[in-house]
């Protein structure tokens, strides 16, 4: 009795064992999410074996010499790109054209080129993707040893046709990029980053162009401050305390955007418990000849500097100042 017992607890097991393996089966199997390089709106599925590249934008399996590179340009590029790009304008960046095609996206039309290239005696396949987005034109380069097998072209078209775009990159992301840390933005947002470098912010009251009425509502009046900030972490500096005061001179004279500068205030001040310079100016902006104020920090490190340099409005400037301060003191080295 006990071994008939178990005898069909073991059968009805494997039959529920079949139904339980022809469901799993007939189940959609969930595409892999795209894979965004830090910084970077375009992504897509690498090939098994390549990762996130940690000295360029894109992807790489070092073991055998590939790599996935990634770029954005504006959107305009495409058609110019389109219209440009041919076997000869290929041939003279050393790349032997095979084959060209158009390709669809998601994100929109594109056209894909299938070569070969050598450098310093290596022989490479490549694919070079060019894809029309609603904002930008993506670029997509892949370079495989001729040799290599792993990743073939089957494989490469597969990761390419899975390339997407993000609406934007996420804050915390852009400033994960840098060297240094930004504990207070005092209102400002990111116009940009330079990764490893540079932060450039602006004024997020800066009058713009309205997008609805929303945006209209939210849009402060007219005479709202516009400014604008630079962070950077540059290499070197005065070896001596007492070069500081000229440093920092040759540095404010390569600030870009304005003209007719007149110093008004140069000086030595710690930031952050470490030696720094102080330059403030007045000047026109070069955009539109408006008055503005312009001012630069200089914080010194070891084996390096933070260049803080921020630019607004004259007429107001000492509201603008409190929030470029606070941006400065909340400054960190990583």
């Amino acid at each position: 009795m006990v071994s008939n017992s178990i005898f069909r607890f073991r059968k009805a097991l494997a039959g529920f064992a079949t139904v339980l393996a022809f469901m799993v089966l007939a189940t959609p199997v969930r595409a892999a999410d795209p894979i965004f390089p830090p910084g970077s709106r375009i992504g897509l599925v690498p090939p098994v074996g390549m990762v996130t590249s940690d000295t360029f934008i894109g992807f790489s399996d070092a073991n055998k010499d590939a790599a996935i590179l990634i770029a954005a340009l504006p959107a305009a590029a495409y058609s110019q790109i389109e219209k440009t790009m041919d076997p000869e304008a290929l041939r003279k960046q050393g790349i032997s054209l095979d084959k060209r095609e158009s390709m669809q996206l998601n994100v929109g039309k594109g056209f894909l080129f299938i070569g070969r290239q050598v450098v310093d005696k290596a022989r490479y396949r490549k694919w070079l993707l060019v894809a029309a987005a609603s904002d930008l034109t993506a670029l997509v380069t892949v370079q495989v040893p001729e040799q290599e097998n792993a990743y073939s072209d089957r494989v490469v078209r597969a990761a390419l046709a899975t390339l997407a775009v993000r609406p934007a990159v996420p804050q915390t992301e852009e400033l994960s990029l840098l060297p240094f840390a930004v504990g207070e933005l005092a209102g400002f947002q990111i116009d940009g980053v330079l990764r490893g470098r540079a932060l450039v912010l602006s004024d997020a009251h800066s009058e713009g162009p309205k997008d609805s009425a929303k945006d209209s509502a939210k849009t402060p009046p007219e005479g709202s401050p516009n400014a604008r900030m630079l962070v950077a972490a540059m290499p070197g500096g005065p070896a001596e305390p007492d070069d500081r005061a000229n440093f920092a001179r040759m540095s404010f004279n390569e600030i870009a955007g304005v003209k007719d500068v007149h110093i008004t205030m140069s000086e030595p001040l710690r930031i952050g418990g470490q030696p720094g310079y102080q330059t403030m100016a007045e000047a026109k902006d070069a955009r539109n000849g408006n008055d503005v104020i312009v001012v630069q920090w200089l914080r010194f490190g070891s084996g390096g500097f933070l260049q803080m340099t921020g630019v607004a409005r004259a007429d107001h400037w000492t509201a603008v100042l409190a929030r470029l301060r606070a941006i400065r003191d909340s400054v960190e080295p990583k």
